[in-house]
């Protein structure tokens, strides 16, 4: 759930990352930008191998994350990495490969429940040492297609579903994630540990979830690539949820295409998520099919009037820029006022979250191993631990949700009826004008880290319509305000991933927008 919300003059030198280039043979050093096709292509040469790559991840981890800039993006470090690329190194070695993902090391938001040495807390101290009995639906999935998994990474807590004052990219459990473009900025939430892992390369690519903007907005604020699916599209049991009617994980990468090759891995129907049945026979076996660089032309597209006639100019000059660039690729655009269409449903959602947050939660909690067992169970352990556990800000989402009674309730029905009726009114624009996607700016330029005052907006949002409707949403770079990213964002109907990543991959192609952080 991510919450609407010093630049620095001066780039960091960060130490050093040999630890790959000692263990390859002679061979050219790798990127740190290296995309999985590149990845994949030098271990099918023999000049690198999953262990390597692995290291190398870890190099960077020590040198970025826990040393240098330390962007505390990553929680916890899989003990049994190394083993799990070993064993990935000998199936290669004996001809059995699992498919692109064989043997790419993957960051997995800590909200996602893994049975192994590994803990899923949330970012919770009220969960601490909580070591899950089963791998999530989709950690399944990963570890089928042949992917390490390297760790975890921070995020807001409770996927930023505790306090209307929180600082996105703070937990009690991990402290703070920085923005790898400019240290002071915020990465935004929740997946934040995933964006600014993925964008600082500290991993190939990052699993985050999502249920209002917690995969596009700390993808935009990053710089990176970021998914999220039509809600049934991928898996959300074992992972610790919010609202069962918008919640998602998705893709969270440097490039569009390797958002598709991690989008086919995620996917597939899970008898322990009802929502995946409907998405049998609506999942791409390969979403790189659709990646072509004319996929824009001919396309008609809706752009978003308010980011035009408001806000930042800067913003503004960035976002008019990449409209020119989609008209150049042969897409026709016309102005819609999608925001201003979702106000009535807007009016329901946050109630939705509340209900559903408390029946989701107590229900994990239930069947979880850990010390506590109900939603009223954490906050009574945030009010013992206070000094630990609240800081910063308090616990009144968590509070306000524990005082919603069941989901059989009038008021939760009817917030539920305006809220998810998005959808058909993104339909009706959509169908209205012909349209095949909506274009707008996912979230303006990071704002400042303020523990003390929490987060506030910059005027630029763009993930709550999708939000509501379930509807696939990407964000792809469009460009940068002092050295801040932005992303452009592609919202489509039901199912339509593969349009949409193939809309992405073309402007994506046509302007090469994405910066390499610098650290300021």
């Amino acid at each position: 759930m991510n919450r609407r919300n010093f630049l620095g003059r001066t780039a960091m030198t960060i130490p050093a990352v040999p630890v790959l280039q000692s263990l390859m043979p002679a061979a050219a050093p790798l990127p740190p930008e290296a995309d999985i096709a590149e990845l994949q292509r030098r271990m099918s040469a023999g000049a690198l191998t999953s262990r390597a790559l692995t290291q190398h991840y870890l190099g960077r981890i020590a040198a970025i994350d826990k040393a240098g800039p330390k962007l505390n993006a990553v929680i916890e470090i899989n003990p049994d990495a190394l083993s799990i690329a070993d064993q990935l190194d000998r199936e290669r070695k004996s001809g059995k490969l699992r498919g692109p993902m064989h043997g790419i090391p993957v960051l997995i938001k800590d909200n996602i429940d893994t049975h192994d040495r590994m803990q899923t807390t949330a970012g919770s101290m009220a969960l601490a040492g909580h070591i899950a009995s089963k791998d999530a639906f989709i950690v399944g999935q990963l570890r089928k297609a042949g992917a390490v998994i390297l760790g975890k990474t921070n995020l807001s807590e409770w996927a930023n579903f505790r306090s209307n004052n929180s600082s996105s990219g703070w937990s009690s459990r991990g402290g703070q994630t920085k923005n790898p473009h400019v240290l002071g900025r915020n990465p935004s939430g929740s997946s934040s540990g995933s964006g600014s892992a993925v964008a600082a390369a500290l991993c190939a690519v990052a699993v985050g979830t999502e249920t209002d903007g917690s995969i596009i907005s700390p993808s935009s604020h990053c710089g990176v690539v970021g998914l999220k699916p039509t809600v049934g599209l991928v898996s959300r049991s074992g992972i610790i949820p919010i609202s069962k009617t918008q919640d998602t994980a998705g893709p969270m990468t440097r490039s569009v295409r390797d958002a598709a090759i991690l989008l086919a891995a995620l996917t597939g129907v899970d008898p322990e998520d009802e929502a995946t049945k409907k998405s049998d026979g609506k999942s791409a076996a390969d979403y790189t099919s659709f990646l072509q660089k004319d996929a824009l032309k001919g396309k008609r597209l809706g752009y978003e009037k308010r980011h035009v006639n408001g806000g930042n100019h800067l913003v503004t000059e960035v976002y008019m820029k990449a409209i020119d660039t989609l008209r150049g690729l042969g897409a026709e655009l016309v102005e819609v006022e999608l925001l201003k269409q979702m106000v009535p449903h807007g009016a329901g959602e946050f109630n939705v979250l509340l209900y559903e947050f408390k029946q989701g939660v107590n229900d994990y909690l239930a069947r979880a191993n850990a010390g506590v067992k109900t939603l009223a169970e954490v906050i009574a352990f945030n009010e013992k631990n206070a000094d630990k556990t609240m800081p910063w800000f308090r616990q009144e989402l968590l509070e306000s949700s524990q005082a919603k009674g069941g989901l059989e309730s009038a008021e939760y029905l009817e917030s539920l009826k305006k809220s998810t009726g998005a959808g058909t009114t993104i339909d009706k624009l959509m169908k209205d004008n012909r349209r095949d996607a909506m274009v707008g700016v996912s979230s303006g330029p990071a704002t400042f880290t303020d523990l003390i005052n929490g987060d506030y907006g910059n005027g630029y949002y763009f993930a709550q319509p999708a939000a509501m409707a379930g509807y696939p949403h990407v964000t792809v770079p469009m460009g940068a305000v002092q050295h801040l990213p932005m992303g452009l964002s592609f919202v489509g109907g039901a199912w339509q991933e593969g349009p949409l990543l193939g809309m992405a991959y073309a402007f994506e192609q046509a302007t090469l927008a994405r910066l390499t952080p610098k650290f300021r």
